[in-house]
């Protein structure tokens, strides 16, 4: 692929936050960026050149924004896949690609992903039934944690069993949709990979992080790990053999487990920016959303380097009312999303405090 001149339109599947703080970047570089989302007020088409408002179903609409645009990516891995192949049979470049993306929106093809490639994940079983939870418990035992395949994010769509007499009551917390049940490991610690691949094949990582969870939420994000150096490279590298089997572009985040034995299991690999990368736009020489978009677009990747050390805390729900209190604090950073509604768990912003390398 050529690589795209400043002025060119990239177009952006979603309109959330990751949506929003791609298109800040794209700004940067000159880009003008298209946001296509079924909702009519959203927070990343109000920092955009142009919007779309339809449903990801309409074929019409799909084929005029493949037209007006000369990449497409997207904010969240949910995308349907008909709309992927609609705008890939436009012709327009989608990246990453629709292999990202399938692999991505179920767990259990995720998981035998892993499984396929040589990337360790904790045990997991097919639940397309009743009795195929009594089956995977029998195998895998309890405690374990029961998700639904498709859609679940932030702790939604998933329930945990603690002993076999919980199956009835998980199995009709996901309304019977069909499920991976996956064994509970005791883990040290939560770390994940941001990184990124170019239309060249080039690769980059930043610093591997870990993550905190409330209420299966991410919480807090630390840079860099607590981990020693061949934790962070069997990580690395597990990362980058994904990315390669994947022919992934753009960046994609690989959560892992780290066991007290300092061996890695894959929990789940999100094909886009992520929520765990948000601290490198303070605390990085490229951010992980710029690196984004110098993927797609073919550009060169910009350098990973970390300059300071980082703590980045989500404001979730009722957080975001002390904006004026983190405004305040010379050692904050704060995004906020320019969201309305401040409801129970939804993310509306993130503040970031650094510490500066010795």
């Amino acid at each position: 692929m050529t690589p795209l001149a400043p002025g060119s339109t990239i177009g952006i599947l979603g309109g959330g936050q990751l949506g929003r703080m791609l298109a800040m970047a794209a700004a940067r570089l000159g880009f003008d960026c298209h946001i296509y989302t079924p909702e009519a007020d959203s927070c990343a088409a109000r920092v955009s050149a142009r919007q779309t408002v339809a449903a990801f179903e309409d074929e019409r609409a799909l084929a005029a924004f493949a037209k007006s645009v000369h990449a497409i990516t997207y904010e969240f891995e949910n995308v349907p896949a008909a709309t992927a192949a609609v705008l890939e049979a436009s012709g327009a470049p989608v990246s990453p690609g629709a292999k990202s993306l399938a692999v991505a929106q179920d767990r259990v093809v995720e998981k035998a992903f892993f499984a396929s490639i040589g990337v360790a994940t904790a045990p997991f079983a097919r639940v397309d039934s009743r009795g195929d939870l009594d089956d995977a418990l029998k195998r895998i035992g309890a405690p374990s944690i029961l998700k639904t395949r498709r859609l679940g994010y932030d702790g939604k769509g998933q329930a945990r069993i603690a002993s076999a007499g919980d199956a009835d009551n998980a199995y009709a917390a996901i309304a019977a949709a069909p499920a991976i049940l996956e064994g509970m490991v005791k883990f040290e610690r939560e770390i994940s990979v941001i990184a990124a691949r170019g239309q060249d094949r080039a690769f980059a990582a930043f610093d591997v992080c870990e993550n905190e969870h409330n209420g299966g939420i991410l919480s807090l994000t630390r840079a860099p790990a607590r981990v020693n150096a061949p934790v962070t490279e069997s990580a690395v590298a597990a990362t980058r053999t994904l990315m390669d089997a994947l022919d992934h572009v753009g960046v994609l985040a690989v959560e892992f487990f780290l066991l007290p034995d300092g061996a890695l299991l894959a929990n789940e690999f999100a094909p886009r920016v992520h929520n765990s990368g948000h601290w490198t736009e303070d605390a990085c020489l490229t951010s992980q959303f710029e690196q984004h978009i110098r993927a797609i677009a073919g550009w060169p990747l910009g350098p990973t380097t970390r300059f300071a050390d980082a703590e980045m805390h989500n404001l979730i729900g009722d957080d975001v009312g002390l904006w004026a209190h983190y405004a305040s604090d010379p050692k904050a950073h704060l995004h906020l999303y320019g969201k309305g509604e401040a409801r129970a768990g939804r993310k509306m912003g993130h503040v970031t405090r650094l510490t500066p390398r010795n």
